[in-house]
């Protein structure tokens, strides 16, 4: 299962919500504001950094890049469009709105 993600985790629940439900195995997109979640060193960093231990967690490079985000939290995969379009291809998709 891919899980996206595009919502801000500083400005609504969804991104919780959305790690309460991965499972082992799934992958997790974070995607226009929800690249925020992907920054280290902040209050949202304990639940990423949990949920690398049973899913892969990708962020957008595009969206990353639009927001001049580079402190990334260790073992988040960076992914272009082309990985976007792959995890979509491989994966059935939730997305977290």
């Amino acid at each position: 299962m891919l899980h996206t993600v595009n919502k801000s985790p500083f400005q609504n629940g969804t991104m919780e919500s959305c790690l309460r439900c991965v499972n082992p195995g799934d992958a997790v997109l974070l995607l226009e504001d929800g690249v925020f979640g992907a920054v280290t060193g902040t209050s949202k960093t304990a639940l990423i950094e949990e949920a690398l231990k049973n899913a892969e967690v990708y962020a957008l490079s595009a969206d990353l890049k639009a927001r001049a985000l580079e402190n990334i939290i260790p073992g988040i995969k960076v992914t272009d469009y082309a990985g976007f379009v792959d995890l979509v291809d491989q994966n059935k998709v939730h997305s977290w709105l």
